[in-house]
C-alpha cells in the first residue's frame, strides 16, 4: 500500500475512473473541477472491448446497462424521413458502430464518482492555476487561492486541456479531421424512438437524433471545415453559425433549430486528436483526451480513457518510482492508441458524403452492410477497434500484474 497523495484534474470519465483505482490502493486522492457542480450533461457515449473490461472489473457493468439509452440501432433517413439504410445495435454482435452499452457521458460520470466519492475528495468550482514541479513534490495553486502540495498531479482533461499546454507547451500536437460538430439537447417529439436516425445532406453536413433515457432527445450537428475558430465565438454566434449552415436543411432541421435557441447545453467544437511526444513530465502526467484523444469518430474515446485511468493506477500501484511507472503506463498504451487514432483525414467525407449521389451511393453501400456474404466484411470496417489491448490484472491486496 501507498500513501502517496495525488490531484486529479478534471471529473468526466478518466478522471473519476482513475481517482477510484488510486483510492482503492489506499492513496490520498483529490479531484479538481472547474465546472460549479457536476455536469450532467453530454451526448451519448459507448463502452466496448477493453474499456467493458475494466468497468466489469469495477463491478459497473450492470448499473451501467440499467442506465443505458436502449437505443436498438441506426436508421439512416431522406427527407421524407424514409429509412434507406438500417444497422442494429446486434448486428455485428454488439461491436458495430451502435454498441451493446450505449450511455450518456453524464449518466456514467454519475456512476464513476458514486463509486469513488467516499474515498476522494471532489471539489468542484476550482482549477489549476499555477504548478510547479520541483522534483520532489507538485506545489500547486488553484484558482480559489488555496496553495497545496502533492506527490503527483494527474490531467484528466478535455482535448483543449489548459493545464496541459502550460505544462508541456509546444510539445501539444493536435491533428484536425477538418470537421466540426455541435451538440445540444432537444424536447422529444413523438417521431423520436429507439433508433439513432442519421440524415445526410449536401456539402458534406448531417444531423442526427439521438434517443435517451431521461425524456429528451439528443442532437448533433455536423459539418466539414477546416479549423476556423468557431469553437471560440460567443453561444449567440454559434447558433447563428449553425442556423446559417443548416438553414436549407429541411427534415427535421426547423424543429431542431428552434430548440438550439434554448438548449442550456450546447457544445460545437473542431473534431480531432491529440497526438503528444510524451505522457508525463517529472511528477505530471497525462491520461484520457489530454493525453490522446482519438476523437468522436473513432468511437474510442471512452475506452481509452477508462483503459488508461486503470492501466496508470495499476503501474503506480505497482511501481515506488514514479518515472517507472508513468514509463509502463505509457508502453502498455501506445499500441491500443495507435489502434484507436488510426481514423483516415477522409473518414468524415465517407460519414457524409457531399453530393446527392454520393449520399445515395453511401446508403446503397450500408444496406449490404448486413446481408449474408458481406457482414463480416463491414463488421470490421464499420467496428472501432476496441480490442488492441489485453488489459493486465493489477491485485491491490498487494500490487502485483498477472496478464
Amino acid at each position: 500500500m501507498t500513501s502517496k497523495k495525488v490531484l486529479i484534474s478534471g471529473a468526466s470519465i478518466a478522471g473519476p475512473a482513475l481517482a477510484y483505482w488510486l483510492a482503492r490502493q489506499g492513496m490520498d486522492v483529490t479531484v479538481v473541477e472547474k465546472a460549479p457542480a457536476f455536469r450532467d450533461g453530454g451526448q451519448t457515449i459507448d463502452v466496448r472491448g477493453a474499456g467493458r473490461v475494466v468497468v466489469q472489473r469495477m463491478g459497473l457493468e450492470a448499473l451501467i446497462r440499467a442506465n443505458s439509452t436502449q437505443e436498438q440501432g441506426i436508421a439512416f433517413v431522406d427527407q421524407g424521413n424514409r429509412t434507406k439504410a438500417f444497422i442494429g445495435v446486434n448486428a455485428f454482435d454488439g461491436d458495430g458502430p451502435i454498441a451493446e452499452l450505449e450511455i450518456l457521458r453524464g449518466e456514467l460520470a454519475k456512476l464513476l464518482i458514486q463509486q469513488s466519492e467516499d474515498r476522494v475528495t471532489y471539489r468542484f468550482g476550482d482549477s489549476i492555476n499555477a504548478l510547479e514541479d520541483d522534483s520532489d513534490q507538485v506545489h500547486v495553486r488553484f484558482e480559489q487561492g488555496v496553495e497545496q502540495v502533492y506527490d503527483l498531479v494527474i490531467i484528466a482533461e478535455g482535448i483543449g486541456s489548459a493545464t496541459r499546454n502550460h505544462v508541456f507547451g509546444n510539445e501539444v500536437e493536435r491533428r484536425s479531421l477538418d470537421l466540426y460538430t455541435a451538440y445540444f439537447t432537444v424536447p422529444r417529439a413523438p417521431s423520436d424512438g429507439q433508433v439513432m436516425r442519421w440524415h445526410n445532406l449536401p456539402g458534406g453536413r448531417c444531423i442526427c437524433l439521438r434517443p435517451d433515457n431521461l425524456g429528451t432527445t439528443r442532437a448533433f450537428l455536423s459539418f466539414q471545415q477546416a479549423p476556423s475558430g468557431y469553437e471560440k465565438l460567443t453561444r449567440d454566434a454559434q447558433v447563428a453559425l449553425l442556423k446559417r449552415v443548416f438553414a436549407d436543411a429541411g427534415w427535421e432541421a426547423p424543429r431542431v433549430l428552434a430548440a438550439l435557441e434554448h438548449a442550456s447545453d450546447l457544445y460545437l467544437d473542431a473534431v480531432g486528436q491529440v497526438k503528444m511526444p510524451r505522457w508525463s513530465k517529472g511528477r505530471i502526467a497525462l491520461v484520457g483526451d489530454a493525453a490522446y484523444c482519438a476523437s468522436p469518430i473513432s468511437g474510442m474515446g471512452t475506452s481509452l480513457g477508462l483503459c488508461g485511468a486503470y492501466v496508470l493506477a495499476g503501474e503506480l500501484g505497482l511501481h515506488a518510482d514514479h518515472r517507472q511507472a508513468f514509463a509502463a503506463y505509457e508502453k502498455l498504451m501506445r499500441p491500443y492508441v495507435k489502434q484507436a487514432q488510426s481514423v483516415p483525414k477522409f473518414a468524415p467525407r465517407l460519414a457524409s458524403p457531399h453530393s446527392r449521389a454520393g449520399i445515395a451511393l453511401g446508403h446503397a453501400v450500408l444496406r449490404l452492410a448486413t446481408a449474408p456474404g458481406f457482414k463480416t466484411l463491414f463488421g470490421k470496417l464499420l467496428s472501432p477497434k476496441a480490442d488492441a489491448i489485453k488489459l493486465p490484472c493489477y491485485d491491490e491486496a498487494r500490487i502485483t500484474k498477472t496478464p
